[in-house]
């Protein structure tokens, strides 16, 4: 602790690992399963307990709630742990929960995230590097979101869902399916209303690459056959093509949920 600053009025566990470093500003609460790596700094008024990891650089703002017992009637006391990843920025009233022992007894965050003011991520949840919860975001259990993912505000992904990496939710959305990579969803509940565009252009996708996208979208989500069968033709016509690759194996990988689809067109 010699290296690093913190304030008098914090209470920091003497069983605590603390890097070097570290700035923990007033009237933080650092518990005795707690590491801190090099250069983390708590603003103030956070408190961090339970066996929780915070990556190097990441900054945790005023009254933040990081690594206490899940929201889960079932959680019984288990060891379980919450790793946060590299230069995070948690913002204000955010809240994570370690795992539980119904599910891998981790919560895991990726590097260089993050949650805006009043987000949640609930038990066993696996967020991967880059994603964005705008204000008001929650996660349920055992969501896993994959890398570049942005959440807008006020919308909550149901538990156990998957979305996939560069999608993007709209704010206030009810998230109830699984949500392919590079998808854009939004509404009350749900619906997928195409590629997240503005996304795959911001992250230096080329024309073609979004051209294929977009064909194997509209295919995988026509009307002919059922959907087994369609991801199986655009597998065999995009079989070298590894972007699209990335939603096939995503849809074949579907366990609880079905996909998040387009609405049913009526007819006229």
């Amino acid at each position: 602790m010699s290296m690093s600053q913190i304030h008098s009025t914090s209470i920091i566990d003497p069983k605590a690992n603390i890097g070097r470093d570290v700035i923990i500003g007033p009237y933080c609460v650092v518990g005795p399963n707690v590491t801190l790596e090099n250069n983390v700094e708590l603003k103030s008024h956070v408190v961090i307990d339970g066996h929780t990891q915070v990556g190097e650089g990441t900054v945790i703002y005023p009254f933040a709630s990081i690594g206490h017992a899940p929201q889960d009637l079932k959680y019984k006391g288990e060891p379980s742990q919450l790793i946060i990843g590299k230069r995070n920025t948690i913002r204000e009233h955010c809240t994570m929960n370690p795992g539980t022992q119904s599910g891998s007894m981790k919560t895991i965050v990726g590097d260089n995230c993050l949650f805006m003011m009043s987000t949640h991520v609930a038990h066993d949840c696996i967020i991967g590097n880059h994603v964005i919860l705008a204000n008001n975001a929650t996660l349920g259990g055992h969501v896993v979101v994959g890398d570049h993912v942005l959440i807008g505000g006020l919308a909550a992904v149901h538990q156990f869902v998957r979305i996939g990496s560069f999608a993007v939710i709209g704010g206030m959305s009810g998230v109830e399916s699984d949500v392919i990579p590079y998808g854009r969803v939004k509404g009350e509940r749900a619906f997928l209303a195409g590629l997240n565009l503005v996304g795959l252009e911001r992250n230096g996708f080329t024309k073609d690459q979004v051209r294929n996208l977009q064909r194997a979208f509209n295919q995988l989500f026509g009307d002919e056959g059922t959907l087994e069968q369609r991801i199986d033709i655009v597998a065999q016509d995009f079989t070298n093509d590894d972007v699209v690759m990335q939603i096939i194996d995503f849809a074949r990988g579907k366990e609880r949920f079905p996909l998040c689809a387009p609405p049913k067109k009526v007819a006229s």
